[in-house]
């Protein structure tokens, strides 16, 4: 049970802590990352971006889609469904940005778990561009424990399944063609 008690007390003491960060800046650019990554919009731009650009583009968006997808999958319809967590108590945060959150489980954070999934993917292909994906999936993951929608340890778990989901996408192809040998 300390385990759990540990977690709990870290939760809440990074939670409070980045849902005090007062910077208008915070205040504008998170929200509005956030809101362009909502339903995956950001992803599936990006993604478009990308085709334009080659066939290393293409090849980095059709990876990054496809981990996104196993991500969202994983994350949105499997955890979310085996384990329900409440989102963070209203009281943990300290400013007035929380927003009405959806009665799903907290656990874990989908939108980290997409876009982590999508970077990741894309780094492998094409490094540079990879971690500029990375930048708003970053401040994505910032946002939702900012506005409470998500504790921090949902969001690691997240980050945890897009990571996985990635490297699973990226090992796909040769599992296959062992199995057609």
């Amino acid at each position: 049970m300390g385990v759990l008690t540990d977690l709990r007390e870290r939760d809440h003491r990074v939670t409070r802590w980045v849902a005090s960060w007062r910077s208008g800046c915070v205040r504008r650019v998170l929200p509005a990352v956030e809101e362009t990554a909502e339903h995956t919009k950001l992803w599936w731009g990006a993604a478009v971006a990308l085709s334009a650009t080659g066939w290393r583009g293409r090849r980095a968006a059709t990876v990054g889609l496809a981990s996104m997808a196993v991500a969202e999958l994983a994350s949105n319809c499997v955890l979310k469904r085996v384990w329900h967590r409440r989102r963070p108590p209203k009281e943990w945060i300290s400013h007035e940005d929380v927003h009405e959150r959806p009665d799903s489980s907290s656990f874990p954070s989908g939108h980290t778990a997409a876009g982590v999934a999508f970077s990741a993917a894309v780094a492998a292909v094409w490094p540079w561009v990879g971690a500029v994906c990375a930048v708003p999936a970053v401040m994505v993951a910032a946002e939702r424990v900012h506005t409470g929608a998500h504790y921090p340890s949902d969001v690691a778990v997240g980050a945890t399944t897009g990571l996985a989901a990635a490297a699973l996408v990226r090992r796909v192809p040769r599992l296959v063609r062992r199995l057609l040998r």
